[in-house]
């Protein structure tokens, strides 16, 4: 199961944050600066997943952007992996080449995508055209 969705800038800065299951605020931030240290701080060459206390962490880098997903020990990590590149690669195909500032002003539109994607901790969508279908509804409305 997905316990979060991160996504961070090199500085370590939190761009977007989505929890599936309960956490309180004051232990946010702390359980986001060390899932953020722990993965900016390895090197290209070391692998992608990162065990820490009771959950796993699956990141990957797409140019100043790291995503970060903590799962529980039983999810498999390489479907999270294809789960982030699946991610990325239809907010590229919304945004038309994805930059940290289109996630900072578009947060609702980003919400949008990973709720259709997965919802309770659990992946239920992988196609682009059913994931952006009602992104595309709502502009076309606001298009009149």
């Amino acid at each position: 199961m997905i316990k979060f969705v991160l996504m961070v800038n090199q500085q370590g800065q939190t761009r977007l944050s989505k929890y599936y299951e309960p956490v309180e605020l004051s232990r946010r931030a702390a359980l986001e600066a060390v899932a953020v240290r722990c993965c900016l701080s390895r090197s290209k060459h070391q692998c992608s997943f990162v065990e820490y206390k009771d959950f796993k962490l699956v990141y990957r880098q797409y140019a100043a952007l790291y995503v970060v997903v903590g799962i529980t020990h039983s999810e498999n990590e390489l479907s999270i992996y294809e789960l982030i590149q699946n991610f990325v690669e239809v907010l590229d195909k919304y945004f038309s080449r994805v930059s940290e500032l289109d996630i900072m002003f578009n947060l609702d539109s980003v919400h949008i995508i990973l709720d259709e994607m997965i919802q309770n901790g659990h992946i239920v969508e992988t196609n682009k055209s059913r994931i952006l279908a009602p992104l595309t509804a709502i502009d076309k409305m606001a298009d009149g």
